[in-house]
């Protein structure tokens, strides 16, 4: 079966994925950009999201970024890391933070409360929102991935419900050496081992600090 992981998913040194206010001028909260230097440093990143070919290769960091877009079929994210609309869709006019050619290349799930058509986008994306929650969301995405991995995106939320459930087999965060001091915290109310999960590897970068964790 295809497996379900989290990759280059960044958070400071004070455990917050995610700043606090998010809107349409913060996407990840206020200070929330911060987090990402390491990844917009490379050159995957530079190429997926600004078709350069700019920033480093061959290094840690561009490594990480690129093993997180190897052998992905679907992604699932939550509402928020779509846009900033919330409550019922006023209309269809939001269409993502990427603009008409986003750097997802494959069926994306969304995650919501609220109904809405399917947005077909360049290159390959496919916006699909669900509305039944978590298990059906990865069972959608497994089916669209044909056998290849679910790239789960985030946000914090989002991850927390999959991992209280167990469902994620891998996770790769980015541990920023920066404070935010407030926003929205990754660990709490998770408690990794009684999960069962444990770390598998950790790396050191100029830029982060690179942790893989997996299900036992």
């Amino acid at each position: 079966m295809s497996k379900l992981r989290v990759e280059s998913f960044s958070i400071s040194l004070d455990g917050f994925g995610a700043g606090p206010k998010q809107d349409i001028d913060n996407p990840l909260g206020v200070g929330g950009t911060s987090l990402h230097g390491w990844a917009v440093s490379t050159r995957t990143f530079q190429k997926a999201v600004f078709g350069s070919d700019g920033g480093s290769t061959g290094t840690i960091d561009d490594d990480f970024t690129a093993r997180g877009f190897r052998n992905i079929g679907a992604w699932i994210l939550g509402r928020n890391m779509f846009g900033p609309v919330r409550g019922p869709w006023p209309d269809e006019s939001w269409r993502g933070w990427w603009g008409e050619n986003p750097v997802y290349h494959c069926p994306v799930f969304v995650l919501t409360n609220h109904a809405r058509a399917p947005l077909v986008m360049e290159g390959g994306t496919t916006f699909h929102f669900v509305t039944e929650g978590v298990s059906a969301a990865l069972a959608q995405a497994r089916e669209a991935a044909e056998g290849k991995d679910v790239r789960l995106g985030g946000g914090v939320n989002v991850i927390q419900q999959f991992l209280r459930q167990r469902l994620i087999d891998e996770m790769h965060l980015a541990i920023a050496p920066v404070f935010l001091g407030s926003g929205e915290r990754l660990y709490d109310g998770i408690d990794l081992p009684a999960l069962g999960y444990a770390c598998t590897s950790h790396v050191v970068s100029p830029l982060a600090t690179h942790v893989v964790f997996a299900r036992q």
